[in-house]
């Protein structure tokens, strides 16, 4: 009884009235042609009356940072989801990376501009070589490890741009067809100039960058307990609505002795990244998120489609 009143509730008079003079007709009507009738109709009420999909896109950072964080991308490669992916062109498995990334479809590549080296005892150094870019590396020609040391030496301008660029390159020499910038850390945007680089190389490259097309990010679960990761996704996506696309940023990784010997020296970095970033890992791959992301409710984008549909052009500076 409930479902009849639900069904009547939440159809028009007019359909009813239709419906009503066909079953007077009955006896002049096969009944096939009758059911045809009305599944067209209804369908068709249906189809005018769906609520507009909510469009996610995930992104996964620091991809080519270590091993651990490259099998971390397979997995999620493997789901068949379409993904964003950054990769750390500077980074010592880049290489691994770029030949991972090339064997999927469903993953549209960025480049995760580098200008810092975070971790305490792993880091690395300009693509550029230390003799070229000497404003942005340290007394041992690696990148600083955070953005107010890198800042506090006065970088110059136009050793940024180079660094950035020879990223750029090197990604593309590899073979790998890459759709959008982003910034590791915030470095590359923290200030207005070196944001001007990188839109100028976005537009020199023909690139999109991400966050440029109005996303609305979705927040929560970076600091949470690896323990609350999934239930912080899961929860946050369901509270979004439709309209601009709303961008989850992840950065997942295998809980092993190689990142287990991590050590972030930036002081808000959470501590026991290693669980941190098999957490992340876990949530995206857990039966209820594959579940929830899957509703006919969302639907997945990355920022191979997002150029596609909505070009270049429509990028705006985020305020």
């Amino acid at each position: 009884m409930l479902l009849r009143t639900v069904l009547l509730r939440d159809v028009p008079i007019f359909i009813i009235f239709f419906a009503y003079h066909l079953f007077l007709n009955w006896l002049r009507m096969k009944p096939s042609i009758l059911i045809l009738a009305l599944h067209c109709y209804i369908s068709s009420f249906a189809q005018t009356n769906q609520s507009p999909k909510i469009p996610v896109l995930i992104r996964c950072d620091d991809i080519g940072m270590c091993h651990a964080v490259n099998e971390a991308a397979k997995k999620v490669l493997e789901t068949g989801i379409p993904v964003s992916m950054s990769v750390m062109v500077p980074c010592p498995w880049f290489s691994e990376a770029a030949e991972l990334l090339k064997a999927y479809s469903n993953v549209s590549i960025g480049i995760h501009l580098v200008l810092n080296s975070e971790w305490r005892l792993y880091r690395w150094g300009p693509v550029t070589g230390a003799r070229t870019v000497p404003s942005l590396v340290d007394s041992t020609g690696l990148f600083f490890p955070t953005r107010d040391a890198l800042f506090a030496h006065s970088p110059k301008l136009s050793e940024i741009e180079s660094e950035l660029r020879a990223q750029i390159e090197k990604a593309l020499k590899t073979g790998l067809r890459i759709d959008y910038l982003d910034y590791h850390m915030g470095t590359a945007v923290s200030t207005a100039e070196t944001r001007a680089i990188v839109e100028k190389l976005a537009s020199e490259y023909k690139l999109a960058i991400s966050r440029y097309y109005k996303e609305d990010e979705i927040l929560g679960w970076y600091a949470a307990s690896p323990a609350q990761k999934l239930d912080s996704m899961m929860t946050n996506l369901k509270k979004a609505q439709p309209g601009n696309t709303k961008l989850m940023v992840c950065h997942i990784g295998l809980e092993t002795s190689e990142m287990n010997a991590l050590e972030d020296v930036n002081p808000n970095g959470p501590k026991e990244m290693s669980k941190h970033r098999n957490g992340e890992l876990n949530a995206l791959l857990s039966p209820q998120f594959q579940k929830l992301i899957r509703d006919p409710k969302y639907t997945l984008v990355n920022y191979s489609m997002l150029k596609k549909e909505k070009g270049l052009e429509f990028m705006q500076r985020p305020k």
